[in-house]
């Protein structure tokens, strides 16, 4: 009798501990709370080390008008104007600067954005936070003594926090329509855009310059009313070299939109999001174990099922995405028309062979050899140790055949046996069964 009783207080216990923690760790909060706890937190990223030069006095920036602090911050974090995109849609923050005449302009690395409008009041930068996903910053467009990037939360995250980046902080990428005036017609409906999305619905509120064969795509498209869902007829928008007679491409570092930017741009947004995605949801699992654990007088690091099932899953999805899973397959090659694809792959590393993961193939998919460059990233060589090892477990399944998953089928014996040498040579810190 004694027993039955102990079992039923343990199993109400559980029961009680648990419907406590899920109303804390609701997926839409749980970014906000504990062990998060995103806008409390203290950021250290590329922005905040770029701070602290700025008020030391290493660094010493200069205005330029025109362009204000964009050039000296470009410089600094060592992006190039060749990264350069261009979208005309009213969709960011500074909405009323924005239009087909003027576009704003997007530059970005592996780990930072930084937006520009026209006659903007300020920059807008976002960086990849290690432990907090997408940051967002301002930098005020006007000449001061020491320039001052001021975090924002708030503002940014009513788009920057959505369904569209699986309810975490980070980027996204859209596709709509948009009229003369650069108002996007949300009634004609809209896409999510990444290395998943058929070049046909990508670009929708964006210049693109490029060549791409008879493949199809939204961009350079401006509609005066709203579109039918069926194929949009925008013969004028495909394989546009110039933008000159569209906007003054003087007023911006580059004349390009680069069609292969904007591909690379699209795919990492995917991948940066699902590695803050485990990151986040590997944290909370551990942090509702311990509270779990707690509550029915366990140890706090007593494995639970469910919390391994959890780290597992959210594994897989970053898996997906570093492996380019149902990437769309490309029928014509593509060619930009800024040089960002020739520069892209210069960083490596390379193997001994000469091959790295940022090679472009850019005639049937985006890359030569099918595993993000990202998995370099300081952000992924942060993530929990539970989850990093077993994606790298995995990833070793698949590369060397163990796991013959049918949604790898993209991954050629030669894709994987290529990409396992690269890692192999180039990454540091594998796991000792990857040797």
């Amino acid at each position: 009798m004694q027993h039955f009783r102990t079992q039923t207080m343990r199993v109400l216990l559980t029961v009680v501990a648990a419907a406590l923690l899920l109303d804390h760790c609701r997926a839409e909060d749980v970014f906000e709370n504990a062990p998060v706890t995103y806008s409390s937190a203290t950021p250290k990223n590329t922005i905040t080390d770029l701070q602290t030069k700025l008020s030391s006095g290493e660094l010493n920036w200069t205005y330029v008008e025109g362009l204000g602090y964009l050039p000296a911050i470009l410089q600094a974090l060592n992006i190039s104007p060749k990264s350069q995109t261009l979208v005309f849609s009213k969709t960011s923050m500074q909405r009323q600067r924005i239009s087909p005449r003027t576009p704003r302009a997007i530059y970005f690395s592996d780990d930072v954005y930084v937006g520009f409008c026209q006659a903007g009041t300020v920059l807008e930068i976002s960086a990849v936070d290690p432990q907090l996903g997408a940051v967002f910053y301002t930098l005020e467009q006007e000449k001061a003594d020491v320039p001052r990037l001021t975090r924002q939360t708030e503002s940014c995250l009513t788009c920057h926090a959505s369904s569209r980046t699986e309810n975490i902080p980070g980027h996204v990428v859209r596709s709509l329509f948009a009229d003369r005036s650069g108002e996007p017609i949300f009634s004609a409906g809209s896409y999510s855009v990444d290395h998943r999305t058929p070049l046909e619905q990508r670009w929708g509120g964006w210049y693109v310059t490029g060549t791409h064969g008879t493949q199809r795509h939204l961009g350079n498209l401006i509609v005066d009313s709203r579109p039918s869902r069926e194929p949009v007829e925008n013969d004028e928008g495909q394989n546009l070299t110039e933008l000159g007679d569209r906007f003054s491409p003087g007023a911006y570092l580059s004349p390009h939109s680069d069609i292969v930017a904007l591909m690379v741009l699209e795919h990492q947004t995917l991948v940066q999001n699902r590695i803050t995605r485990a990151n986040f949801e590997t944290r909370a699992a551990l942090y509702y174990q311990a509270e779990m654990n707690r509550a029915l007088g366990d140890p706090a690091d007593k494995p639970l099922e469910s919390v391994a099932r959890r780290i597992h899953g959210t594994g897989d999805k970053l898996i997906e995405a570093l492996l380019l899973v149902d990437e769309a397959e490309l029928k014509s090659e593509i060619v930009g028309t800024s040089g960002f694809a020739e520069e892209f792959p210069r960083p490596g590393p390379r193997d001994s062979h000469g091959r790295s993961l940022r090679d472009l193939d850019l005639k049937q998919r985006l890359f030569k050899y099918p595993c993000s460059y990202l998995i370099y990233s300081e952000a992924f060589d942060a993530l929990p140790n539970e989850v990093r090892s077993y994606v790298w477990q995995r990833l070793r399944k698949i590369f060397t055949g163990q796991d013959d998953s049918k949604q790898f089928e993209h991954l050629s014996a030669a894709d994987r046996q290529a990409i396992l040498e690269i890692l192999r040579e180039t990454k540091t810190d594998l796991p000792a069964d990857w040797k």
